[in-house]
């Protein structure tokens, strides 16, 4: 019969709670295997005390019926027949004494010592081969927790290296013992089969040798029987010794790779962006008190749009979080290399996880983004993905500065708006199609970052600073556009990034610049956002610092030509800019850049207080319609429209830090 079932030593090195739990299968086997060995061998050697106490009881006898002989009976006379009757049966007996002594001497040879040996050997090996893989594995996870600990300062390196050596030391131990141990398993299922045939074929062949005399029929009839058992356990003993031969092959093929392969972070292959799914080991963190927190190595992997994790000793993984349009950022966290954050859509539930080395924190990253489109839903979803990154790095070239941004502008002058031009254009606006609504090459600006002069310039004017709450300080020099503002409404927004476009008419726009955003800074590992207030007014959107208070740029209302809120990730949000192009002279051409915003709020939120915005801007004109809109809203104290509640104070009840993480 053939072995179905073996353990791969190909999969000892990277030791997945997999085979950890095919692994305890085969142990649970050999502890099913020594148990019923034992009882075994407790019936076996009870035949053989039973059959030497035959051979024992059988010399007593012989010897007993000669002393007949030798008893003094007073009537004996006559006893003759029955005395070499007596002899006769003795010598019978004895001659039968010898056969049971040599059936007692077989049983010990061919049933007894078999098994004793299969248990004494091979069973304790096992044993012995588990304590060592148990203690290769506890060193091993010592120096990945020492490993995993180190600081990421340069003058750690040297510190660093002896762990990293460390590390791969454990890895290799851990690696050898593991395949010692899978070998041994292995064979035992071999070596068990051939455990329980043959000592029966010993005992049956022994029993059929002491009865041949008598037995020569059915010793006959058993011949054949016995010879095809025979035969089978030389063809079990023939296909360990091939299996023998191939595991030993693999072993030394497995073990001749260079050290670099037991090293982390040493990973010589490049990073594949177009996964859909991944698995590997992991740190978690995990919170063990109010300020205190603990990192767990656990086995994660994907399926289909669900993280899981499945701990060691676990039949299967379970469930951690849903990635369904969650989104996936690099933080930095206590000091660790390689973390990430995954956080859910409503930002309730976010995960902060550590990768092994930057390949795995790389793709790691760029599998949960491409999970997070749910691009695995399609037919083939690895051509899609990278379909999706080819076209990304084609369509997308980052620039870091706004001052790059300056550049490359038809207008220099018009840095803060990127080109701007009226909504009351003469020219009506032409239809594109979704793939030429944004121009292949277009460049993105990631940042806004106020050039050197002009915050010098604002600084020693005296500038008026504004607050998250709607005050100003006061200013008789100053325009009265921010105290005659009849609304004026704060959130908390981060600013992902901006790049011209062909047309602004259109919200489709506004969604292709947000999938050319994320994935610009998903292929470019830029995961880092600085948070910023948006102040809405009727007459303009301000970005304000909220450290200094001072204005990075502000965007009047009336170039503002479309708004809306991303349709999955209700936290994404963006408006068009209409502008003028001046390069080519005359009254300029219409020119059109999205900005995209993530806030801390709904989109929608920030999308209604702008139309609001433009609906006072344009119920001014007619000083009727605006009492009919002021009666129709409710006010503050002050006369301004009360729409909902500042997004920039603390965080409400309940909310962590971490809820508020970027989505980007």
């Amino acid at each position: 019969p053939a072995v179905h079932h073996k353990l791969l030593l190909e999969d000892a090195l990277q030791d997945s709670p997999q085979t950890r739990s095919l692994l305890s299968v085969f142990e649970e086997d050999a502890g099913t295997l020594t148990n019923y060995t034992n009882q075994l061998l407790q019936s076996m050697q009870r035949v053989f005390g039973a059959q030497n106490e035959m051979g024992l009881a059988t010399e007593q006898l012989s010897k007993q019926l000669l002393e007949y002989e030798k008893q003094d009976f007073a009537l004996a006379k006559g006893d003759e027949e029955v005395i070499n009757t007596l002899q006769h049966f003795a010598k019978s007996v004895e001659e039968l004494n010898s056969l049971h002594a040599e059936l007692a001497t077989q049983m010990a040879e061919k049933m007894v010592f078999p098994m004793v040996q299969f248990r004494e050997k091979d069973l304790t090996e096992i044993g012995t081969l588990k304590e060592i893989f148990g203690i290769a594995t506890d060193e091993h996870e010592a120096a990945m927790v020492k490993y995993s600990r180190l600081p990421k300062k340069r003058e750690n390196e040297k510190m660093k290296a002896e762990v990293v050596r460390e590390v791969a030391y454990c890895r290799r131990k851990q690696h050898q013992a593991a395949m010692q141990y899978y070998c041994a398993l292995n064979a035992l299922q071999y070596r068990k089969r051939v455990a329980m045939l043959e000592p029966m074929l010993g005992y049956t062949r022994a029993q059929i040798h002491f009865f041949k005399k008598g037995m020569e029929l059915v010793s006959k009839k058993m011949d054949s029987f016995l010879n095809s058992v025979s035969d089978m356990n030389e063809s079990i003993e023939s296909q360990l010794e091939v299996e023998t031969e191939v595991m030993r092959s693999s072993q030394r093929d497995l073990l001749s790779v260079d050290d670099v392969t037991y090293m982390p972070d040493r990973d010589l292959t490049p990073v594949n962006r177009a996964l859909v799914q991944k698995a590997g080991y992991l740190n978690i963190r995990n919170k063990t008190g109010l300020v205190t927190t603990a990192w767990d190595r656990l086995f994660f992997f994907t399926q289909g749009g669900n993280m899981m994790c499945q701990p060691r000793g676990a039949i299967a993984g379970g469930m951690v979080l849903d990635l369904d349009n969650s989104s996936v950022m690099a933080v930095e966290c206590e000091d660790r290399h390689y973390c990430f954050q995954i956080t859910s859509p409503n930002g309730k539930t976010s995960l902060i996880l550590q990768a092994e080395s930057r390949k795995e924190y790389e793709e790691w990253i760029c599998t949960l983004n491409n999970i997070s489109r749910q691009i695995y839903l399609t037919d083939n979803p690895e051509a899609v993905a990278i379909r999706l990154h080819q076209t990304a790095l084609q369509a997308v070239t980052p620039i870091t500065s706004f001052e790059k941004r300056a550049e490359v502008s038809p207008n220099p002058n018009q840095v803060k708006t990127s080109g701007v031009a009226s909504v009351n254009s003469q020219k009506g606006p032409v239809a594109y199609e979704p793939e030429d609504l944004i121009a292949p090459g277009t460049p993105i600006q990631f940042d806004i970052v106020l050039p050197v002069s002009e915050f010098l310039d604002q600084n020693r004017a005296g500038a008026r600073r504004t607050n998250p709450f709607g005050e100003t300080e006061e200013d008789d020099s100053g325009s009265d556009e921010t105290h005659d503002s009849l609304l004026q409404q704060v959130f908390a927004v981060r600013f992902l990034g901006s790049m011209a476009v062909r047309e602004g008419h259109t919200q489709e726009v506004i969604y292709e610049a947000m999938r050319q955003v994320l994935a610009a800074r998903a292929i470019h590992n830029i995961f880092k956002t600085t948070e910023s207030h948006m102040m809405v007014t009727s007459t303009c959107v301000r970005l304000i610092d909220p450290q200094t208070q001072v204005t990075k740029i502000c965007f009047q209302l009336k170039d503002v030509s479309q708004f809306t809120a991303h349709q999955e990730n209700s936290r994404l949000m963006g408006f068009v800019l209409e502008g003028r192009d001046w390069s080519n002279g005359g009254d300029g051409e219409p020119s059109f850049s999205v900005f995209v915003f993530e806030s801390n709020t709904e989109g929608e939120k920030i999308c209604y207080t702008i139309n609001l915005g433009k609906e006072i801007s344009e119920a001014r004109k007619d000083p009727e319609a605006l009492a009919q809109l002021m009666k129709s809203m409710p006010l503050t104290n002050d006369g301004k429209f009360l729409l909902l509640e500042n997004e920039t104070g603390d965080a409400p009840d309940g909310v962590t830090p971490d809820d508020l993480e970027s989505e980007a």
